[in-house]
């Protein structure tokens, strides 16, 4: 059935049937009608402020929904300009880190070359205890060393600290190295000095080695006709024959006796060596004068209790006399050296009676 509204209605489409809904064009506005039973009318639909409101909310609401499905798509898989960013410079600092990362582990593996070298050469070389490992790994700082770190919240503070951490521990170990290394070089100062110090020639000239007449140990005494400790090495000389100094060294003293050592002088040549010169007849230095190797000092004579014209000679270390030809290795070759060692081997007479 097709009706004519009064109010200006266009068409209205009818259609049987209880409780359905027709619609009208109104001047372009959409207007729900329903079939009442009752009156066997078409009543117009209204709809109340709530409905409005409820609808729209419900709207609304769907619409949220769909909106935060989508952006959640979005953010999921899709990356904004900021993430890319982002993660752009989370891949170069990964970069720089593994660079760190390798640059520190060269530096280690160089630090411990050096540490054995330090260990297993330089110091055996200089006659010293290599640093216990224990030292070398000590920890460092305390529990709050890394505080301010982590009170930051950092994301990655674990590859930060453990970065931190392996620097620390290598600028330790090169503090100690190059402690280490002032050691080695103050005992290489004090090791050259030591060298020039040791009395390391013969007192009496080249050419008198042979006359070597009387060794180290046991010999007879010349006056008391018994065997006695003879601390030093007799060189039967000429009267006036010179003496030198046998490694640098101060004058300690020089003294001149009726008996014993007669003219006799010390010298202090440092770290625990000293020698002595016995009956000479002439000083040519004085007490407290520094002397160096080889530098004339007196001449021979047979002053005190001697038999014959003599140079007695002694070596003591740390207090203690030594055998002086043992000390007897510079300026001479092998084959002069081991005819020093067969005279002073010689159970001859000692020149002197101390």
């Amino acid at each position: 059935f097709f009706f004519q509204a009064e109010d200006g209605i266009r068409d209205l489409r009818m259609s049987r049937g209880l409780g359905d809904v027709y619609k009208r064009q109104e001047y372009g506005a959409r207007i729900k009608y329903y079939y009442d039973t009752e009156s066997c009318r078409y009543e117009r639909i209204r709809v109340s402020t709530w409905d409005i409101i409820w609808n729209s909310l419900g709207f609304l609401t769907l619409a949220l929904l769909l909106a935060t499905g989508i952006v959640f798509v979005y953010i999921k898989y899709f990356e904004s300009p900021e993430e890319a960013l982002l993660r752009k410079e989370n891949e170069e600092l990964k970069i720089y880190y593994d660079l760190l990362n390798k640059e520190v582990s060269d530096a280690n593996n160089m630090l411990a070359s050096l540490q054995e070298r330090d260990d297993n050469i330089y110091r055996i070389i200089m006659g010293v205890e290599p640093i216990p490992e224990e030292i070398r790994n000590a920890g460092f700082g305390g529990a709050n060393r890394y505080k301010d770190l982590l009170d930051d919240g950092l994301e990655r503070e674990d590859l930060v600290i453990e970065n931190y951490q392996r620097i620390d521990q290598l600028k330790k170990q090169m503090y100690i190295q190059t402690k280490s290394y002032d050691e080695i070089m103050e005992l290489a100062k004090d090791k050259e000095l030591m060298l020039a110090s040791l009395p390391a020639i013969q007192p009496v000239s080249k050419e008198n080695l042979k006359r070597l007449s009387s060794g180290f140990g046991y010999r007879m005494d010349p006056i008391l006709k018994t065997r006695r400790p003879h601390y030093g090495v007799d060189f039967s000389l000429p009267k006036g024959s010179p003496v030198y100094a046998t490694g640098d060294g101060v004058v300690k003293y020089t003294r001149s006796t009726i008996a014993g050592y007669g003219k006799h002088m010390e010298i202090d040549h440092g770290f625990g060596y000293a020698t002595k010169y016995a009956h000479l007849s002439e000083f040519v230095v004085k007490s407290g004068q520094k002397i160096k190797r080889g530098e004339l000092i007196a001449y021979s004579g047979n002053t005190g209790k001697s038999t014959a014209p003599h140079l007695h000679y002694e070596v003591h270390t740390n207090g203690k006399p030594v055998n002086p030809v043992h000390y007897f290795y510079k300026d001479i070759s092998s084959e002069e050296y081991e005819e020093v060692l067969k005279q002073a081997a010689k159970d001859h007479q000692a020149y002197g009676s101390y």
